[in-house]
């Protein structure tokens, strides 16, 4: 029964949110039992070209380092504000969501290939609380107990965070960057007197993601 409970609650998280936190965890689980090291997952183009180790795109996301406070820091984030973008800004949208996975994912791939970056979960966890915290940006939050802050404060303070556990900030502003990019051109823009929608989710990613629904 406990099990078919938690079976329940686990399967009531929007589906991106489920996905990409259970492929992180389970990636990190992977390096911990020592069935893949790191070398194997970072971003490498060379490897990636020449050798079609195309995985590496998508490892490099899923990678938050080895188990301990720093991953478990990171994981938290992700999930909680994965979920709430989901479950609010883009409730009834997981093709729309999705596209915000792509699009900041293929910046942060850009960019990598040319600033070496070898994991980029990071930058992408500040990219969706970056998103979160514009769209939901006079909502007030308690950070640890010890802060009370309005959201749109909130991407700062985990810059603060994440320097004092000895994180690369370049990473962190590279994420904070393509989120403002990604509200700007969604959010802000299209409202202007003269501006238009110039996000469209692709008709063929509409499809996939709805078929894909059915299966997960």
């Amino acid at each position: 029964m406990a099990f078919n409970s938690l079976w329940e609650e686990y399967m009531q998280i929007p589906v991106i949110t489920r996905v990409y936190t259970t492929a992180s965890l389970l990636t990190t689980l992977a390096v911990h039992l020592d069935i893949v090291s790191p070398s194997q997952l970072h971003f490498n183009p060379y490897l990636i070209i020449r050798h079609l180790q195309i995985w590496r795109i998508l490892t490099t996301f899923l990678f938050f380092g080895k188990l301990g406070f720093q991953f478990i820091f990171n994981i938290i984030f992700t999930y909680r504000y994965c979920r709430m973008l989901e479950e609010s800004s883009f409730y009834g949208q997981t093709a729309d969501f999705f596209f915000m996975f792509v699009f900041g994912g293929s910046i942060m791939i850009i960019i990598a290939i040319f600033a070496n970056f070898p994991f980029l979960g990071q930058g992408f966890t500040m990219m969706v609380t970056y998103i979160w915290s514009r769209k939901n940006s006079y909502y007030r939050m308690n950070i640890f107990g010890l802060l009370h802050i309005q959201a749109i404060f909130l991407p700062w303070i985990l810059l603060l965070f994440s320097f004092l556990l000895g994180n690369s900030i370049l990473v962190d502003l590279m994420g904070i960057g393509i989120g403002h990019l990604y509200y700007y051109l969604e959010d802000v823009f299209p409202n202007q007197a003269e501006g238009y929608q110039i996000l469209r989710t692709p008709y063929f990613i509409c499809i996939n993601v709805t078929e894909g629904l059915v299966i997960l």
